[in-house]
């Protein structure tokens, strides 16, 4: 790579700010008088001593990343920042090794909320708030890499996005600057509403923060082990339906609602088929529930919208164990965790869209072979689809469900059985959190698992976060050959 200096000055840089934020812990703990505070202030020196150290080594007045080199920082970026916000955990009265607090903080960052902490409802206060400090901004900062970078490399079907993410936005913003700003500001103006809508729903104004900013980065983590159960509130979970939905939509459509027509929101065709299939399984699995018995329609509502909700949105809060609904319920809710939100949102899962084109696909080879003299042109919304693009979704979805049988493989030689093994292997490609059983399943916790069983579900939660060909292709011959 020609722009070595430059990839090492944005990771200093990174790590710098990283220091910064570790401040607002440390300041929660001080007025909460907890001890807890020391371990965020000496993690925040070490690792703005380590950041500031790689920029000055690394000064250049090159500003322009080619091509490998933003696969590198993007990859790297994830990696060395979920290494450094490990150490306030290790150093806390937690006293988690470091296996955990990176499983912990990469969970955090790639917002998939998976938790190898117990307690939480006893907990000192900067900690619950840096989990979801990094779950907050792990969100924002997937978006801006699936806008600005993840389209313009090609990765399964992004490239359709490139129009999306930059000349209509250009027509809204003139600069990609203005652009990103303008998401950030959508992002904190939703994460308030949140907030605001929690607090007046009856959560404690701790709880209303740290849980808005969860929801909004579509991470799950909670400041209570019964997670949303804690509050046994309908109100509550319908808010939290709303805004776990709100975060799996693409942001950049905010924006262009609120500059353009007003109805760019809803006319999107992600937008639609995602609400309407989301909405669509609730009911049913509701209709399904109330047959049994099990709870009135309102009832079984409430509970399979905001499950249904929380796993498509890969969000990963619970209200109940929705495994003891029975088999059915399990399988249905394994396959939700392939889905995924919208693209250019901070919901991670294969992603609606791409399922669309497959559709789209079949749909079109069905006509060849009934009118194979008939040209044929996919379109997806108001754009034309090539065949690169259908190749290179199908390509993905390939991948991908190959990547969840091959680390399920990998799990098993742990000791793992099959259903867990694949659930995990689903869950953390996915960035979903929860999956079925009892260990990974809404009840359980991930810190029975072995040590080397984390490590590669953290691979596989920044292999899910980074779309997978991100990481992959840096492990080919080709990419480091001039």
């Amino acid at each position: 790579m020609e722009n070595t200096k430059l990839v090492g000055l944005v990771i200093g840089a990174l790590l710098v700010a990283l220091s910064f934020l570790m401040l607002v812990p440390v300041l929660a703990d001080v007025v909460a008088q907890s001890g807890d505070w020391q371990a965020f202030f000496s993690s925040a020196v070490i690792t703005g001593f380590a950041g500031g150290a790689l920029m000055l080594a690394n000064e250049t007045d090159q500003r322009d990343l080619g091509q490998r080199e933003t696969f590198v920082v993007t990859t790297l970026a994830w990696i060395v920042i979920s290494g450094f916000a490990a150490l306030p955990l290790c150093f806390s009265q937690a006293q988690m090794s470091y296996t955990d607090a990176f499983f912990e903080s990469m969970s955090g960052f790639t917002t998939t909320g998976s938790t190898v902490m117990s307690g939480l409802d006893s907990m000192a206060p900067g900690i619950l708030l840096w989990r979801a400090l990094i779950q907050w901004v792990g969100g924002v900062g997937i978006i801006l890499t699936a806008v600005a970078i993840l389209p313009f490399l090609r990765i399964g079907g992004m490239q359709l996005f490139r129009t999306e993410s930059s000349d209509r936005s250009d027509k809204v913003m003139p600069r990609p600057g203005q652009t990103a700003v303008a998401i950030g500001e959508v992002y904190l103006l939703l994460t308030l509403l949140c907030a605001f809508a929690y607090s007046a729903a009856g959560m404690n104004s701790f709880d209303a923060i740290t849980h808005a900013m969860t929801t909004l980065a579509t991470g799950g983590y909670s400041t209570h082990d019964a997670s949303f159960g804690y509050f046994n509130s309908a109100m509550i979970d319908w808010i939290g339906v709303i805004f776990m939905l709100a975060g799996s939509l693409p942001l950049l459509l905010y924006v262009q609602s609120v500059r353009g027509s007003g109805e760019t929101l809803w006319h999107d065709t992600q937008v639609r088929s995602f609400v309407t299939m989301t909405f669509g399984v609730a009911i049913v699995m509701a209709i399904w529930l109330s047959a049994r018995g099990d709870y009135t329609f309102v009832g079984a509502l409430r509970y399979t919208a905001f499950s249904v909700a929380s796993v498509v949105s890969t969000t990963g809060f619970a209200n109940t164990d929705y495994t003891i609904w029975g088999p059915f319920a399990s399988m249905a809710f394994l396959i939700l965790t392939f889905v995924g939100g919208c693209t250019g949102s901070t919901a991670g899962g294969i992603k609606i869209f791409r399922f669309q084109i497959l559709g789209m696909l079949l749909r079109s080879q069905n006509r060849q072979t009934l009118y194979p003299h008939v040209a044929q042109t996919l379109r997806f919304g108001d754009r034309t689809v090539s065949r690169d693009v259908v190749f290179s979704v199908a390509l993905f979805v390939f991948i991908y469900v190959a990547t969840v049988l091959f680390i399920g493989l990998a799990l098993t030689a742990f000791g793992l059985d099959l259903v867990t093994a694949l659930s995990a292997s689903a869950t953390a490609l996915g960035n979903v959190g929860p999956g079925v059983g009892a260990i990974v399943g809404p009840s359980g916790n991930f810190s029975t698992l072995p040590d080397g069983a984390k490590w590669i579900l953290s691979l596989a939660m920044l292999l899910g976060r980074l779309e997978l060909m991100t990481v992959l292709i840096m492990f080919s011959r080709d990419f480091w050959q001039r």
